[in-house]
């Protein structure tokens, strides 16, 4: 049996989630997954998976109140946020200590499922030779799985002491929206460190690079087909400023891990019919930013070679995020992290965004990695899969992480972040 992608109309992927809901294992009125005293991080990942939260539209606020449900019952003090119909952002809080929490961060919202097929249901969560597979089992909902199972396998330690903080959102996907509405609601409490899990294979990395996405507007005179010369081709100047930017490199050093910002010409439009001058075109470019380039300074670059007739509008601004590799405590979360995988990494950064664009300055720039049990290189792709392995190790990483937290907080002199 293959699954279409999107050939799937919404109504029958809600009905396929739901069926998939009833057969998952349910919450036992202690609010925990009935396999045992404590969450089976597996069965967690794979009921997860069952709630079709693809974005657009999002719906994941029935995902985000299961969650809820569980970490409520662990003693959490829990907050539903809306952030439009069937959508939600979940913040968590446990702990009554002194000092600040530590913070794990993760999305529930998947991206669509593309036309290509796949070959196992994309919200069943099957296993197969080790590896669990469904739309958002390596982005990102297997390192959500593993962090809400690590935080309650210790709720009981964590509840006093400096405790924990989880942001769990809505909207990351498409330009970490949920994180945006938290802050911009004042919804976010001081932490002192944040974790955030995406895909890294338990292999922490540093930060990562900032998007700035931007549309390019011109605009002409339209004109019968058959008398251009009557026009002004909107088309025409797009193609310039493509043909300009093509060979595009923006004058700034590269970041010593990092590396350059890049430039991609992701969509061009322009014109209504085959037999008229257009008079309105697009080019949307998407910068991927390095710490050491803010976007002033790139846009600013960009509208040196852009005809000043252009309109430049920004779509999307996510600054880089970066934490020195000498930082104590990233020094011993990379310590704990190779203790636990056997793999000793190089400091090292991801291409792709995260709600880290948002949360680490609105926190104070407090010291960020970026940590999660999926593989970046499955994210998006069809018959998408996280290695069971790999989300039952990260629980281990993350409570060691924990531990470290608590006893950095309570030894005087001991440096936490």
């Amino acid at each position: 049996m293959f699954y279409l992608a999107d050939a799937l109309s919404p109504k029958a992927r809600l009905n396929n989630s739901k069926a998939m809901r009833k057969s998952m294992p349910p919450i036992s009125a202690e609010g925990r997954i009935a396999t045992g005293n404590a969450p089976d991080v597996i069965a967690l990942t794979r009921k997860l998976l069952s709630f079709d939260t693809i974005n657009p539209p999002g719906n994941e606020r029935s995902c985000a109140e299961y969650l809820a449900n569980l970490l409520s019952a662990a003693g959490f003090v829990t907050e539903l946020h809306d952030v439009g119909p069937g959508r939600a952002n979940l913040v968590a809080r446990l702990g009554n200590g002194p000092g600040k929490p530590l913070c794990f961060a993760g999305h529930l919202d998947t991206v669509p499922l593309g036309a290509q097929r796949w070959w196992h249901d994309p919200f069943a969560g099957d296993i197969e030779d080790g590896k669990i597979y469904g739309r958002g089992a390596t982005d990102m909902k297997g390192g959500v799985a593993a962090f809400v199972t690590a935080c309650l396998e210790d709720a009981d330690t964590l509840k006093d002491g400096p405790g924990v903080l989880l942001l769990i959102t809505a909207g990351e996907e498409t330009g970490c929206d949920g994180a945006a509405a938290l802050v911009s609601e004042g919804r976010v409490p001081e932490a002192g460190a944040l974790v955030v899990a995406e895909p890294t294979t338990n292999q922490p990395l540093l930060g990562h690079k900032g998007a700035l996405w931007l549309k390019v507007t011109t605009r002409g005179k339209t004109a019968h087909g058959s008398t251009p010369e009557h026009g002004d081709n909107a088309v025409v100047k797009v193609a310039n400023i493509i043909t300009q930017l093509s060979d595009f490199h923006f004058d700034v050093e590269p970041h010593p891990t990092v590396g350059m910002p890049t430039l991609n010409i992701g969509t061009v439009s322009g014109g209504i019919n085959i037999n008229s001058v257009p008079d309105c075109a697009e080019v949307a470019l998407d910068i991927r930013s390095t710490p050491n380039a803010g976007h002033a300074a790139l846009k600013g670059a960009l509208a040196q070679v852009i005809s000043p007739e252009a309109t430049i509008q920004t779509l999307i601004d996510l600054p880089a995020v970066w934490t020195d590799p000498q930082n104590d405590w990233v020094r011993r979360v990379f310590d704990l992290s190779a203790g636990i995988t056997k793999t000793q990494t190089p400091p090292s950064a991801a291409s792709y965004f995260t709600d880290a664009s948002v949360f680490t300055s609105a926190l104070g720039h407090l010291p960020t990695v970026i940590l999660g049990p999926g593989l970046a290189a499955l994210a998006h792709q069809t018959d998408e899969y996280c290695e069971v392995e790999r989300i039952v190790e990260a629980v281990a990483i993350y409570r060691a992480i924990l531990h470290d937290w608590i006893a950095a907080s309570s030894t005087p002199g001991t440096p936490i972040s």
